[in-house]
This record gives C-alpha cells, structure tokens and sequence, in this order.
C-alpha cells in the first residue's frame, strides 16, 4: 500500500456497487417471502419490554417484517421510547435508534420503516466507500470482489435488517477513508459517531492512532493533531456514558449490563478453545459459529503480512475483544455477526482469489449458501444474532 495514496472519486464504483446492493436486496426479499414454513419457528421468542413480538408474517407480508428478530426488537424499542434503568437497553449504542427516530418523523412515525431505510441506505453508503477505499490501497480488481465477498457473507443480511451494522461500517469505513486522505478532522467526527453506534467502535481509536503514527513515520508530517482526532473517537462512548450519568445516575450500565446478558471476560484463546470442543461434541449452532469465525479468523492471519498496520490493528482489536467475552454454553454467540464489518479480512480473501491461490466461485458459492441458511435461521427466530 502506498504512503499517500491519491483517492479516487467516490462515484467510481457506485454503478458496481448498487448492482450488489440491489442483488443482496432481491435476494433477501425472496428469501423473506419463502423463509416462513420451510423449518420450524422457534417458540421460545424473547421478551423485550415495551415492544410487542412480532407476528410471523407469510408472502408479500413479509418483505420487511421478516428481518424484526431478536435484537431488532431492541433497537425499535429504544428508537420509540427511549432507554429505562435495569431492562438491557442500556447495551445498545445511541446513535443508529437516534437515526431511525429522526427519519420516523418523515415516514409517519413507522420506525420499522425507518430502522429499515436508515440501514439499507447505509449499507449502499458503506459498500460505496469501501470500494474507493480498496481501490486507493489496493486495485479496482480487489475492490470489486472485496464488495461482493462482504454482501455475500454469511451474515451480510443483518446489513438489511434493522440492525446497527450497516450504518457501523459506513462510519468505520469513512474514518480510515478520511484519515489514509489525511483529512483527521472528518476522520474523527465520524470514528466517534462510529464509536457511539457500537461498544466495539472504540477500538477505532487505536486503529487511526496508529495510521498518525504511521504518517509521521513515512511523510514526517505532524504527529499530534493526527494523534489527537484519533484519541477524539472516544469521546463517542464517553458521551453516552455522561447520558447515563444525567439521565439515570449510572454510567457504567452499558457494561455491567453484560452480566444480564451472561457474558463474562476470558482469555480468547480459551473462547477459542470452548468453541472448537464445543462444535465436535453440540455441532450445530456452535460449528456454524466456528466455521464463519475461523474464515475471518484465517484471513486476518494472512492479513499480518500483507495489510498496512491500522488496518490489522482494527481487525484483531475486533475480533479479539468479543472473543474475551463468550456467551456461556456457546462461546461463538454473535461472533459471526460482528465478523461482517471487519472488512481488512475481505481484503485478505480479495487479494488471495486475484492471485489465483483461492477460487473465486468457491468462494461466491459457500459464502451465498451460509448466507440463504442463516438467513432462513434467522427469519424463523433461530439463534442467529
């Protein structure tokens, strides 16, 4: 990768990239009308207060309804009517149910309907920037294939659901798409709304600490301003710690929170461990787990010798911290969906296919048969989340 590579221009790849976008988003559509009656729904649906389990919808019914599962639920809730004391929403960052309340009130207060225009457009958003990314460090051939591997991941369909990933990627790609452009001050204003829409946003802070640091190295260029947008990234959690303090005198309930969701902190390698005993002994759920993790895993390996530092640096903070703390009885619960946004890894599987060392229909196949299977999971309320 270059020092200071000269960007290209976003609308480069638009054309390419809303073709992926529209695919995924046909393919999800189909998926949501069929999914309903191929296995069994899951009776055991959760519980989340103040917002009512949705009913499971058949055909044309259920082009959206189908993806308001479990931790939809969640953000929809607090989207409506905000966050309460002691019930677990304290675990969800503000800044995708903000974002969803406020294009509600241009949609007649659906926030469903919000929720989900709100992640769609950020997910066309993040593939547009990622492909200009990819381009500037590495080619248009990569990028390319970076795109289509990541909308077709196994858990690329939470990218459409009303979830927080897409719009999660979008400001975690911008940042290092700002900052490899050496414009800090834009890199930091959206690393820390980045930061405030996941808990793991944090560790972006480091990541761009060490891009400035890498800048001052190669270009000689002043290291503190740099250094000092990257340290500003945090001031997205710490804001939604002060909210706690004023609003319910609790600022640390978004991490003792995650007692009440039983995780607890471990070594990762013991995560890992747990997992592969785990997947020869239950299978299931936990080598589905397993077997999506280790792809990622795998890639970032490959990535230490082959990825500017900033970029390893946030994939392994990424992976690494949800791995020091396993859900009990399945140590890979929600791995694979926090996998998705870790895009140095596509990068890493881009650039082994252009170099003829991975076959590339293999991995369109694999990676769209995991996805229609999670995805079918998912809609029936299976524990994919």
């Amino acid at each position: 990768m270059s020092e200071h590579p000269r960007a290209p221009r976003l609308r480069d790849g638009f054309r390419y990239c809303l073709g992926v976008f529209l695919g995924l988003r046909v393919a999800m559509f189909a998926i949501a009308m069929a999914a309903n009656g191929i296995i069994p729904v899951r009776a055991d649906t959760p519980v989340v207060p103040g917002w009512p389990i949705p009913p499971m919808l058949g055909g044309i019914k259920a082009l959206f309804t189908a993806f308001e599962r479990q931790d939809a639920i969640w953000f929809l809730r607090i989207a409506s009517s905000g966050y309460a004391k002691g019930d677990g929403s304290a675990a969800f960052f503000p800044v995708f149910p903000a974002a969803t309340k406020f294009v509600s009130l241009f949609v007649g207060g659906r926030p469903l309907l919000a929720a989900t225009l709100v992640s769609n457009a950020a997910f066309l958003g993040a593939l547009v920037v990622l492909y200009a990314l990819t381009k500037m460090e590495l080619s248009e051939g990569h990028a390319r294939k970076a795109v289509l591997y990541l909308a077709l991941f196994p858990t690329s369909f939470f990218f459409l659901a009303p979830y927080s990933e897409s719009l999660f990627l979008l400001l975690c790609v911008s940042a290092f798409w700002f900052a490899r452009r050496d414009r800090w001050g834009a890199a930091a204003l959206v690393g820390l709304l980045a930061a405030g829409t996941r808990s793991i946003g944090i560790v972006i802070a480091p990541a761009l600490l060490v891009e400035a640091l890498l800048q001052w190295r190669e270009r000689g260029v002043p290291l503190m301003p740099r250094a000092g947008a990257a340290v500003a990234v945090v001031l997205g959690p710490l804001s939604y710690l002060f909210y706690w303090q004023i609003r319910f005198a609790d600022p640390w309930a978004p991490f003792a929170v995650q007692k009440q969701w039983q995780r607890a902190a471990v070594f990762p390698l013991q995560t890992l461990g747990e997992a592969i005993t785990q997947a020869r002994r239950q299978q299931g759920y936990a080598l589905l787990d397993l077997l999506v993790v280790g792809v990622i895993l795998l890639a970032l390996v490959v990535g230490l010798a082959k990825l500017r530092p900033a970029y390893s640096f946030y994939g392994w903070l990424s992976l690494l911290v949800p791995l020091s703390y396993p859900f009990q009885g399945r140590a890979l619960l929600s791995v694979p969906r926090f996998c998705v946004v870790l895009f140095p890894a596509f990068w890493v599987l881009a650039d082994l296919s252009e170099r003829g060392r991975l076959p590339h229909t293999a991995v369109v196949a694999s990676f769209a048969g995991g996805l229609g299977l999670f995805a079918v999971l998912f809609i029936n309320w299976w524990h994919i989340f």
